[in-house]
């Protein structure tokens, strides 16, 4: 920059600070360098959508996916199913209800194979297993990376299970019933914008909607058009046990602060009021290491636990916190199995998967009532026996009960279009 130049951007920001002040002067600095500094790369910002962006210009709404779909002329009484997933992580409980149900395919003699979506640079499927280790379902399915372009090999049936997936089997060439399997309104895990809207057009491409519980198969249907069916949500009482029949003195938080949708604030706020109420309770977080954060009152964190150590401590829990701002949580009826009282924030959400008369279901989400609601738990009278009885009530919650009715479903579907 020459003498001229310098002497006519410091004239511009005296006036400036005269004008409008010192940040306005810092503001506009911090602007110039921006610009300049994009002058002198050769990089641009890449337009991130999520999914594959040519399969997002190419689904077309007005023409669904099954449009042209006829059931088999011969049924088949072993199908081949590809199940397209982003790669799990730990404790994922999206991915351990998947592999349930690929292993309730495969024990009913249906062969799966597993495509994990969308992979980055260096990625292996032995590192992803590595991570999941031993807590998911074991199955057979042979596993790989799907790679961009690449397609699925033949099938009878094909399985989104993301938004981000629904793209990729909508754009299949592979002829096969195709399927999206739904597990919350994903939608809502972003903001109000462009993201959101991509992922809500999922649910108007004609893929054929299996959902966890009845608020997925009413909202989608209702709001779409879309043809859904539902399982219920199950628990496996063999895991989560009953143990306890004496007093329980601690509280469990399902705390996920990366997942807006649990309401991680919420939660320390309905936490810390509670505290002051009952400090005598030993306060649990599971769900995430959570000890960067500064927490308000005392508590034990947990972070991402096995199952088996999960039912010890929900045997050690009178009551757990587990907000669900968008489709019910797994936990409710896990902890009610051991004998832990849920509370839920309330709305049909929550309702339409679960209504269990155990849940002690708080009709507003503010930190007092949602803490009022935790103390009526810890206060009741022969907390014990009510514990017991909560256990027993989800004795008919199978998820071999569940299973059963997924395959079902599926097989009739592509078999008899018995579900359309």
């Amino acid at each position: 920059m020459n003498s001229k130049k310098i002497v006519r951007k410091v004239k511009i920001a005296k006036n400036l600070l005269r004008d409008e002040g010192v940040l306005a002067v810092g503001i506009r600095s911090l602007e110039f360098i921006q610009k300049n500094t994009r002058k002198g790369s050769s990089k641009r910002l890449k337009v991130d959508t999520s999914a594959i962006y040519s399969e997002v210009l190419a689904a077309d709404p007005s023409l669904p996916a099954n449009k042209n779909w006829k059931s088999l002329e011969n049924s088949k009484k072993s199908l081949t199913m590809n199940w397209l997933m982003p790669p799990p992580g730990k404790g994922s409980g999206g991915h351990m209800t998947i592999y349930r149900f690929i292993e309730y395919l495969e024990k009913a003699g249906h062969t799966c194979r597993i495509y994990f979506h969308n992979p980055g640079p260096g990625s292996s499927v032995e590192a992803v297993q590595t991570i999941m280790g031993t807590s998911f379902p074991p199955v057979k399915a042979e596993t790989k990376w799907l790679q961009t372009h690449e397609e699925m090999a033949d099938a009878d049936a094909l399985f989104a299970t993301s938004w981000q997936t629904a793209y990729t089997v909508y754009s299949s060439g592979v002829t096969a019933k195709k399927f999206y399997f739904v597990q919350d309104f994903e939608p809502y895990f972003y903001p109000v914008g462009g993201m959101s809207i991509l992922a809500e057009n999922t649910y108007k491409l004609g893929l054929r909607g299996i959902t966890a519980g009845g608020w997925l198969e009413t909202k989608l249907h209702d709001d779409y058009g879309m043809a859904t069916s539902s399982f219920d949500f199950g628990a496996d009482s063999d895991l989560y046990k009953h143990t306890n029949d004496g007093d329980r003195k601690e509280i469990a938080f399902y705390a996920r602060p990366t997942t807006a949708r649990r309401a991680f604030e919420l939660g320390i706020m309905t936490l810390d009021v509670f505290h002051k109420m009952h400090p005598e309770y030993t306060i649990n977080f599971i769900g995430w290491d959570v000890s960067e954060y500064d927490i308000p009152f005392p508590h034990k964190n947990l972070g991402i636990l096995d199952p088996e150590e999960l039912s010890e401590l929900y045997n050690k829990s009178a009551a757990s916190l587990v907000m669900s701002l968008t489709n019910m949580s797994l936990l409710p009826l896990e902890l009610l199995s051991s004998g832990c009282i849920p509370v839920v924030n309330d709305g049909p959400n929550n309702r339409l998967v679960s209504n269990n008369p155990f849940i002690a279901y708080s009709k507003d989400s503010d930190p007092i009532s949602l803490a009022k609601e935790l103390s009526k738990v810890v206060e009741m009278k022969n907390l014990p026996t009510y514990a017991k009885k909560a256990s027993a009530s989800v004795k008919g919650n199978s998820w071999d009960e569940s299973g059963a009715k997924f395959v079902k479903m599926v097989t009739e579907s592509v078999n008899t279009d018995g579900l359309k």
